[in-house]
């Protein structure tokens, strides 16, 4: 074993998901742990004289001082190991804390505010069969002429439109058709609305109000087997592979690769939690830190459809569903290249019991003939000089499919310092069914696109807001807004008229930094006013947006109240360890009232503090004939670049790696 590298046993024990046994404080639950939470609760609550389901089970983690104090080796003890538990029991919401080391309940809180915790896969499962029990929604079926056993039927929130308290949790369910086809989504059954109360399982209202044709199965199945040749020849096979074995390791949930060392862990509902990425700088010859979390904190997707089934399609992906729980396993050499390293995650199910989810992430180095830098220098008599540098980058992949849409989920880390997270929308549209065929047909406001016989595509939107705690250098930073300003010239010293020029200006409160982009042009930075380079200039990572988008929702509109958080791209917050969820805690049938929003109103100080950012990209979707019957991924996303962080270019002394033993080059 002495000849065998310490890389390589890291990459066998994570392909045989045989992990070291220390304990990281911010590693996810282990299906041990979830088991003794189950059984703390149980102990507290015994099950045979109360109701008990469990909507969330994640880390409750340590402080960050704490942490911070871990890490560095100066804490005298590792911190307490414990998880945060909201349950409902006896239809009552508690927000339970539960110590793993002294196997007991620390704190037990009941919450009587406004909204509900995750709904659970189990609840919704046991929604969704109600219908084909109840008499009026069989004839319903039935008088439409459709066979009862094709139909298939999904839950949804209602969420909030100004009504007064509802005591119940509730949720819309509706149905769709198979009969020739997997792509259920293709072929709603329009005007057949069933409400359910989830908690006495019962059917509270049931509404048939159209008779809308169900739109043909024909030409919507997605699947590879039943798809024609396309014309032409299929394209020769491409690989990505490491003969050596990959260049990362993975301790645990640490993963070192290249110059960056970070941990990854699962949340159920935010899906990778990414901490503690801090990169290694060759010229002071240390780790420096960059970001001690980041996260999706929450997916805003409203509908515009209008009409009665419609009008509450305004979904929390993250709040509601919980974007975890959504997360599918990852198909080796299809989501993911031949080079690529598993790894499972565990959640809680209704009854706390923990459940295995298989190859939910996927670790891999990407290279795709990118260039990391180079140039040719052809001035110099008698010689050409060229140098060249690939970029190869190492990539966190996760795929959430909440319902009908597959999000493809990658955090990117560069040589150069930057980490690029993108979010790739894929899946089915949701449709409705529709009496036209033909869009000269259409004389009103359909709220979307024509996309086959009978098939309208809805317009809609998606907002993603990440929760991103950088610690540039240290954990007192500030936010800088750079505007670059148009300037005339005016006093004759060039012959130009015009330039531009850099104006900064350090955000001293929250109100000071809630930006919407697009308006000017700028560069938005956090930097340490603590630490400068060599020659004077705070260093800093800059936010380079991608895809953003503004609501276009009125401020009043329901949606948008509970919404709020979308009304800027970017917000700077100081740190609290309570403020993770943009939307807030308890999203479902929520009146925004605890959302990143109403937190901002009270305008703290963020100048040389431990602050967030929080960042929104969007897209508005108004669907295209090509979105149908599956949709090619529309992808967006955002950069964090390091802005005078390094002395020079840190990628300078970089080797190009060395090509596989497998590789060949021709020339055409």
């Amino acid at each position: 074993m002495a000849s065998v590298s310490k890389s390589l046993i890291f990459f066998l024990l994570s392909t045989l998901s045989i992990l070291p046994t220390h304990t990281h404080p911010l590693d996810p639950l282990t299906p041990t742990e979830f088991t003794q939470i189950q059984s703390i609760v149980h102990n507290s609550y015994p099950k045979s004289s109360h109701s008990i389901a469990f909507h969330y089970v994640g880390l409750e983690e340590p402080t960050k001082t704490a942490i911070l104090s871990w890490l560095e080796g100066t804490a005298t003890k590792t911190p307490p190991r414990q998880a945060f538990v909201i349950a409902r029991i006896d239809q009552i919401t508690h927000e339970i804390i539960a110590d793993l080391s002294v196997r007991k309940i620390v704190s037990d809180r009941v919450y009587g505010g406004y909204g509900y915790p995750l709904l659970t896969f189990e609840e919704q499962g046991a929604a969704n069969a109600l219908p084909f029990k109840y008499t009026p929604f069989l004839e319903s079926i039935r008088k439409r002429g459709l066979k009862v056993e094709e139909v298939l039927c999904t839950s949804f929130a209602i969420g909030w439109y100004g009504e007064k308290r509802r005591n119940k949790r509730v949720v819309r369910v509706l149905c769709n058709y198979l009969d020739g086809t997997v792509n259920l989504y293709m072929r709603p059954i329009e005007g057949i609305t069933v409400t359910v109360d989830l908690e006495a399982m019962e059917i509270l209202g049931f509404q048939d109000r159209s008779n809308v044709p169900v739109p043909k199965a024909d030409g919507t199945d997605y699947r590879e087997s039943l798809q024609k040749l396309p014309f032409g020849s299929p394209l020769k096979g491409i690989s990505m592979h490491q003969s050596d074995g990959p260049s990362f390791t993975i301790d645990g949930h640490t993963i070192r690769w290249a110059n960056w060392d970070f941990h990854l862990s699962f949340d159920a509902r935010a899906g990778p939690v990414i901490s503690l990425a801090s990169i290694f700088d060759l010229q002071k010859q240390k780790f420096r830190e960059v970001l001690y979390q980041g996260f999706l904190s929450e997916v805003f997707v409203p509908y515009m459809d209008l009409n009665e089934e419609w009008y509450y399609r305004v979904f929390f992906d993250a709040g509601e569903y919980g974007y975890g729980l959504c997360a599918v396993p990852l198909e080796p050499l299809r989501d993911c290249p031949e080079n690529a390293v598993f790894m499972d995650a565990y959640v809680a199910d209704h009854n706390g019991t923990p459940v295995n989810m298989p190859n939910i992430f996927c670790i891999f180095e990407r290279y795709a003939g990118d260039v990391m830098w180079r140039h040719t220098e052809a001035a110099i008599p008698g010689k050409v000089i060229r140098e060249v540098r690939p970029e190869v980058t190492l990539v966190v992949r996760m795929v959430s499919t909440v319902g009908n849409y597959d999000y493809v989920n990658d955090w990117e880390f560069k040589q150069s310092g930057s980490i690029k997270v993108t979010v790739g929308l894929t899946g089915l549209l949701e449709v409705r069914g529709s009496m036209y065929t033909h869009k000269d047909q259409i004389k009103e406001e359909v709220y979307g696109t024509l996309l086959a016989e009978n098939t309208l595509g809805a317009n809609h939107d998606h907002f993603f807001t990440y929760h991103l705690d950088l610690d540039v250098d240290g954990d007192a930073n500030s936010f800088v807004r750079s505007q670059l300003l148009k300037t005339p010239v005016t006093d004759h010293r060039s012959p130009r008229r015009s330039y531009w020029r850099v104006v900064s200006e350090t955000a001293k409160t929250e109100s000071d930094a809630r930006i919407k982009l697009g308006v000017a042009q700028e560069d938005l930075l956090v930097v340490n006013p603590n630490k400068r380079t060599n020659i004077g200039n705070f260093i800093g990572y800059r936010l380079i947006p991608g895809s953003f988008a503004a609501p276009l929702l009125s401020d009043d509109d329901y949606a948008q109240i509970r919404g709020a958080f979308t009304k800027y791209n970017l917000w700077i917050t100081p740190y609290n360890k309570s403020e993770k969820w943009a939307g807030g805690l308890y999203v479902d049938q929520s009146r925004g009232d605890d959302t990143l929003a109403r937190w901002s109103l009270r305008s703290r100080e963020i100048e040389n503090k431990d602050i967030v950012l929080w960042y929104t990209l969007g897209f508005h979707h108004v669907p295209y004939q090509e979105d149908f019957p599956v949709m090619t991924t529309l992808s967006g996303g955002f950069e964090l670049r390091p802005a005078n962080f390094f002395e020079s270019n840190p990628v300078l002394k970089v080797k190009p790696p060395q090509p596989d033993n497998r590789s060949i080059c021709s020339r055409a």
